[in-house]
């Protein structure tokens, strides 16, 4: 049956279909089960609650106390840390989204080049520090004695004199963030991108080849990149879901809180009022505020992206 066909069809029929679809793939449906309820339980469920309970003042001692906007009203006008953790998570955002996720483009075309073995290897290599617990390595690198390797290495060139406290000097500690979370940003979306690669059909090449393409970059403009429109977008929300969420690195790299609030991030202000001084009211309305900057960056992406969607 054609599009103009289906485009006819009843709600009726269209959610006939669905479920007919349902019953003839229900072992797929079946092992996703699992994931979807752990997803709508611990994430779906989650969201939805926060947005009513930033409008109340709730510490889970008692029951919840509507307050209205006076959660919000605190948050922009009265709480000067949340309004600095907004230009750190601004800054630290415009640095690790786009540079990781043009990193995780590059570093999977480079892969995708080279021979079947090397690219399982590297491709480990590079998604393995997402996985692993590479903060102790990271402390060790950025130890403010002089036997920390950085400062270890600048002394001996003479670069500087004296051990630098990268971790809890105020003028390094949102820098040696942002390169933590650029080294451990190669997750999902890098994984995504990999997949990608492996699976454009390679007659296009040919045919570029006929049409008049000359080299890789124009290959990689013309062909590679609008034949991987679900892999861009996917690893795009990846990258602003885990730019915008950071908050982990600072804690686990320059403390919490860190120097003069250098690195406080607004989910590390979030988990301040939600898990530190149980103030769920509070805490809902700081997350509430960062899903919205979330949800609009995601838009304006899937606007940019939206050409190589179809």
């Amino acid at each position: 049956m054609d599009n103009a066909a289906i485009g006819k069809r009843s709600k009726a029929e269209n959610r006939r279909l669905i479920w007919l679809q349902m019953k003839q793939n229900k072992e797929c449906y079946l092992m996703m089960a699992p994931f979807m309820l752990i997803f709508l339980v611990f994430t779906i469920v989650p969201v939805v609650m926060s947005l009513p309970m930033g409008f109340t003042d709730f510490d889970m001692a008692q029951l919840p106390k509507f307050v209205g906007l006076s959660n919000y009203t605190t948050l922009f006008l009265n709480d000067s840390i949340f309004v600095q953790s907004i230009r750190v998570t601004l800054v630290f955002a415009i640095f690790t989204g786009p540079l990781s996720y043009i990193l995780c483009f590059l570093l999977a075309w480079l892969i995708n080049e080279l021979h079947p073995k090397l690219k399982t290897i590297f491709t480990l290599i590079f998604y393995a520090p997402s996985m692993a617990n590479v903060y102790s390595v990271w402390q060790l690198i950025f130890s403010g004695d002089a036997y920390g390797y950085l400062n270890s290495v600048l002394l001996n060139l003479g670069i500087i004199t004296s051990p630098i406290q990268w971790l809890t000097d105020g003028n390094y500690v949102l820098g040696v963030t942002i390169v933590v979370q650029l080294w451990i940003s190669l997750g999902a979306g890098f994984l995504a991108l990999r997949a990608g690669f492996q699976n454009i059909d390679r007659s296009q090449y040919e045919a570029g080849a006929i049409e008049g393409i000359k080299n890789r970059w124009q290959e990689l403009i013309y062909i590679t990149i609008p034949s991987m429109g679900p892999q861009l977008m996917f690893a795009a929300v990846m990258q602003i879901v885990s730019s915008f969420t950071a908050g982990t690195v600072a804690q686990s790299l320059v403390g919490f809180p860190s120097t003069d609030y250098k690195a406080h991030t607004i989910m590390t202000h979030a988990y301040d009022y939600g898990w530190v001084r149980f103030e769920m009211g509070y805490a809902s309305a700081i997350c509430m505020v960062l899903f919205v900057a979330m949800f609009l960056t995601n838009k304006l992406i899937s606007k940019v992206l939206s050409k190589y969607m179809d």
